[in-house]
């Protein structure tokens, strides 16, 4: 098999068990005691309640119209990765309802054990889903339509919206506060485990080190701790000496270390420190990952 064939074949394997994932949170925790998490999923919970209608068949039905107009409006290379983790969880919804109610499970009764386990669930799934390039359709596609529109409002902000929307309509549905607030529990849970699976919790640390003994610095971040680093060439403002500015990136960690070695190398070093959610390259994430 070619190297393409098996990045393919890796990507569906993550991304059907991505979908197990989300669709077990949902129909084992969520569906079950009516939680609306939501998006296309907390509607179609919501809908679910009152016709008795598997919640699975439901999220399919109405991201099939979603991404007919995906497809026509981004083209067919946005809706490869949605179609498949879309399809793939609904199914799996249905199918994980059938099963419990063929062998009478019945869920945890403790209501906020299932609203953060659910939401836990689902926020791991989809970003098993989203890390190999895939979307579950919905309020993704939705997005995409409103941010074209209104590009001065941000994807994240356009979520929380939408989602803010579907929880308040089941409160206001099930004449429960109660159920509202469960929900809203859900979706916040929902997007810490998704940004902790899409991004990892271990953020890193980017600095710019100005010093007067730049490779005595360098040379022990190299060796002492096989951090790699940079030089970019600077220019002081006052003396208008030519100055080599070092810059690297760690792991936090390892970042007290570096502090250590600068205030040893160079107590009057100055230092630029920020907080880097993202680095590709050796050490660090791979650059053949795909994030969304």
């Amino acid at each position: 098999m070619t190297k393409f064939g098996t990045n393919i074949l890796k990507n569906i394997t993550f991304m059907t068990a991505g979908a197990l994932v989300y669709a077990a949170g949902v129909s084992v925790f969520l569906d079950p005691h009516a939680f609306a998490p939501g998006g296309v999923t907390g509607i179609a919970i919501i809908i679910g309640h009152f016709t008795g209608w598997y919640t699975g068949l439901l999220v399919l039905a109405i991201n099939i119209p979603l991404m007919i107009a995906g497809l026509i409006r981004f083209g067919k290379e946005f809706m490869l990765s949605t179609v498949w983790s879309t399809v793939v969880s609904s199914i799996f919804m249905s199918v994980i309802t059938k099963l419990m109610k063929t062998f009478s499970y019945n869920p945890p009764e403790d209501l906020i054990l299932c609203a953060v386990t659910g939401g836990a669930m689902m926020g791991l799934g989809l970003g098993i889903i989203f890390r190999r390039g895939g979307t579950t359709g919905g309020s993704d596609i939705v997005v995409k339509f409103l941010r074209q529109k209104y590009r001065h409002l941000n994807s994240g902000i356009l979520f929380v919206i939408l989602d803010s929307v579907v929880v308040t309509a089941s409160a206001i549905v099930y004449k429960s506060l109660e159920m509202g607030l469960y929900a809203g529990v859900t979706v916040f849970v929902c997007s810490v485990a998704f940004n902790a699976t899409l991004y990892g919790t271990d953020t890193a640390r980017l600095m710019y080190i100005v010093s007067d003994y730049p490779e005595k610095i360098a040379k022990r971040l190299l060796k002492d701790l096989d951090i790699g680093v940079t030089y970019i060439q600077g220019e002081g403002g006052y003396s208008k000496k030519a100055k080599r500015v070092i810059l690297c990136a760690t792991k936090i960690r390892v970042f007290p270390l570096v502090k250590e070695i600068v205030r040893e190398e160079d107590p009057n070093a100055f230092m630029i420190v920020s907080s880097a959610n993202e680095i590709y390259g050796e050490g660090f994430k791979e650059n053949s990952e795909t994030e969304i």
